[in-house]
């Protein structure tokens, strides 16, 4: 059976897309079939770390809630997009990565905005995506903030990943966040400090979080200049094996496999 996880933060800006698409690579690496799923609908990006171009896509996200497709035509195989330092794609055992995009056009963005759409729809289809591809998890990258579509991927998630920033606005965010999950009663909650800078000692912001909201964190992530060059360019999890980011990527998939 597929473990559904998402990753959401209560706002933009805090690193979720990066965050998930490194743990998808762990957890491939692992020998784990993993989906993605991109429903941060109004402003995608998520494709960039797995080198997609979404101007050679037919099929998105949003085709799919228009009903213009199946959701089995908005897959795609983007194993060979996780890259080592190399160049080369870094998975070469059991492991794949399958992606569902949302869409970049401009217009496309605006309809969304505009008309929405079937949340049933996206919940259907995430079901499908996981029976169709076998995957041992499914990773939906959700949008910040709390709206129907935020409250359907936790209310099916069997692991909720709360990412914040060291930050006032983002820990009571967070905390409302925290407050809907624990009445969905989603089984397993963890939070994810990231971007705190190196200077920090983590162990003690950890436990600090932890005091606060009684809820584990599963890893302190680094705000480092090795992931500011990286950009969005890949994974650091595989461009930098031995980083302290990626030690934490793997922490967090120990907790969550």
């Amino acid at each position: 059976m597929t473990k559904i996880i998402s990753t959401h933060s209560y706002r933009g800006g805090t690193g979720k897309s990066n965050v998930t698409a490194n743990i998808a690579a762990s957890l491939a690496l692992r020998g784990h079939k993993v989906g993605i799923v991109d429903t941060d609908i109004q402003s995608p990006g998520i494709h960039t770390l797995f080198h997609v171009d979404l101007n050679t896509v037919t099929h998105t996200l949003n085709n799919y809630l228009w009903g213009y497709c199946g959701i089995k035509d908005t897959v795609l195989d983007i194993t060979d997009g996780v890259k080592g330092p190399d160049g080369e794609p870094s998975i070469t055992g059991p492991g794949k990565v399958f992606f569902i995009p949302s869409s970049i056009k401009t217009g496309d963005i605006a309809r969304i905005v505009k008309e929405m759409y079937d949340v049933e729809a996206l919940n259907r289809g995430f079901m499908e995506f996981c029976d169709t591809m076998d995957l041992d998890y499914l990773l939906i990258d959700t949008h910040p903030g709390v709206n129907e579509e935020t409250l359907l991927s936790i209310a099916v998630s069997d692991t909720l990943l709360l990412i914040l920033r060291p930050d006032i606005q983002d820990y009571q965010g967070t905390a409302v966040t925290l407050e809907l999950a624990r009445k969905l009663e989603v089984p397993q909650l963890f939070l994810i400090v990231n971007k705190a800078l190196e200077t920090f000692d983590f162990q003690d912001l950890s436990q600090r979080i932890f005091s606060n909201y009684r809820t584990p964190v599963a890893a302190v992530l680094p705000l480092s200049t090795d992931l500011i060059q990286i950009g969005s360019t890949g994974l650091i999890r595989t461009l930098h094996p031995d980083h302290a980011f990626t030690r934490s990527i793997e922490t967090i998939a120990d907790s969550i496999e």
